[in-house]
């Protein structure tokens, strides 16, 4: 069987450009039926384009990804699917924006450390990146409180949801995208009026 060559593409929501990302698979020269985009959160990997692709990779094939950060944001997640794929299935990753992260090179044991140490640094990263958004986010908002810009009757907002809410929000906004639940059902999980609920969900796609 010959080998094959991927891509997988990443945007966190359908308002997301992917031109960036696809021009750079297009000039490698990627079949258009070989790439697969989800527009999913990269918290965790259960995204439908993901797993088809993954089913899809064999031995020897080779997979592009345009950053690490567009393959997931959660560190644990990121190095059980690199190792998946490249140990487990047997095929070859290249992350365009990181040379080092190539498996097709430097197979000796040396050149395998080098990947696997920028692996979990970079996945680090990326998901330190993702907490320090919202962290920021929510820094603002008591900046912009404390200075009275939200007095009498307080916004409701990402930050303003309770840990019931956010636990809600985090495990069904997976389901909404996939339309495996309206959004008529999401916001009687938030408790939320149309309004807030789609203003929650535009900050919440901020931070994927």
């Amino acid at each position: 069987m010959s080998k094959k060559t991927f891509a997988y593409i990443r945007v966190s929501s359908k308002e997301q450009n992917l031109e960036r990302q696809l021009k750079e698979i297009h000039e490698i020269g990627v079949d258009e039926r070989d790439i697969f985009i989800d527009k999913e959160s990269g918290k965790d990997f259960n995204r439908p384009a993901y797993q088809s692709l993954k089913h899809q990779l064999r031995e020897g094939d080779l997979l592009y990804i345009k950053s690490i950060d567009r393959f997931g944001r959660n560190s644990k997640e990121m190095r059980k699917e690199w190792e998946e794929i490249t140990q487990d299935i047997k095929a070859d990753i290249k992350v365009l924006d990181m040379p080092l992260l190539d498996t097709t090179q430097h197979k000796d044991m040396l050149g395998t450390f080098v990947s696997e140490l920028v692996l979990q640094v970079l996945s680090f990263v990326a998901e330190r990146e993702r907490e320090n958004i919202r962290q920021r986010q929510s820094e603002g908002i008591a900046v912009a409180k404390a200075n009275g810009k939200h007095l009498g009757r307080p916004k409701l907002g990402l930050s303003t949801l309770n840990k019931d809410q956010k636990n809600k929000l985090e495990s069904n906004y997976s389901k909404w995208k996939r339309k495996e639940i309206s959004g008529v059902e999401f916001m009687n999980l938030l408790e939320l009026k149309k309004n807030s609920f789609y203003k929650v969900i535009n900050e919440y796609e901020q931070v994927l």
